[in-house]
Formats: C-alpha cells, structure tokens, sequence
C-alpha cells in the first residue's frame, strides 16, 4: 500500500477549505461569481465598483475600493477571498455575521432596509427566494409602517429562536 500524500498545508496552519462547511463553501462561491463582474476569476477595484453600484451606492470613493483590496495580501481570487473572509469570521457569532452580511445593504448603518428592495435582492440574485419564500419570510417579519425591514430583529430571531421586546 503507498503510503498517503500530506496535503500542503497553506500557510497560518490549516486549509481554509476545512473551516467551511461545503454548502457554505458554495455560498462563498456563488458571491464571489456575483462579485467578480467581469469573469477573471479575481476580484479587482473595478469589480467592486460595479458590485457597489449593482447594490444602487454609486459614489464610492477611490480609496475606500483601494483599501478593500489591500486587505487581501495579493490578487483576490476565490481562495483568498475565502480565507479573508475566514479570518473575518473567526471568533464572530452567528448574530453578528448575519448582521454584517446585511449591513451590505444599509450603508447608513439604519439598522432597516426597505423590504422592496430586500425582496428584489433575494429574488434575483444568486440561491434565488421564491415568492413563498418571500411571503413567508415577510409573514415572521413584517415590514414596519414605512415599509422597512428591521433586519437586527430578524437577526436576532434567526440567531437566538425568539423575538426580544
């Protein structure tokens, strides 16, 4: 029998691939594909400009994008996209990364996003809601007077089980 290849270990310690589970690897993934807007498979300025203005914040300031891309240690490709966001994610809990992942949408910083607009995202990009799934989400989380969503309550229920007063 010959005897087992040791995988190469990237360096920091271990894979990045093993601290994600496989459903969440393909999620990464299909935000990367979404991202990466000119398909070369790496994540550039220009990429996140055309990811920001997809997302309707237009006026990103040259520096913020240059900055972004200096957090990566070199050309963002998937593997590397990965890792930041390993390295992001250690240490955090499931409420605040769902929290992060909707603060996307609410560069104010509000804490409430416009439920048109949050049914439009949901409905046309990447793992695609259905209108059930929509109506269902909407039936637990209504949208406020104004036609909001409190996305740090609903974090909150998909985190801890409950809503708190």
């Amino acid at each position: 029998q010959a005897p087992k290849k040791a995988k190469k270990k990237i360096e920091g310690g271990s894979n990045v691939f093993s601290m994600f589970e496989q459903s969440q690897i393909q999620e990464f993934k299909e935000a990367f594909t979404i991202m990466d807007q000119n398909r070369d498979g790496f994540i550039d300025k220009a990429d996140l400009r055309d990811t920001f203005a997809a997302l309707g914040r237009l006026n990103v300031k040259n520096e913020e994008l240059e900055d972004m891309v200096k957090e990566a240690p070199g050309p963002i490709n998937f593997t590397v996209f990965l890792t930041m966001f390993g390295e992001k994610l250690k240490g955090t809990d499931p409420e605040e990364t769902i929290l992060n992942a909707f603060k996307i949408f609410d560069p104010e910083g509000k804490g409430r996003i416009k439920a048109d607009y949050i049914k439009e995202m949901l409905m046309t990009q990447a793992d695609r809601f259905s209108q059930e799934e929509i109506n269902q989400m909407f039936a637990a989380f209504p949208p406020d007077v104004s036609g909001n969503l409190d996305y740090k309550n609903l974090c909150y229920v998909i985190t801890h089980g409950e809503e708190k007063d």
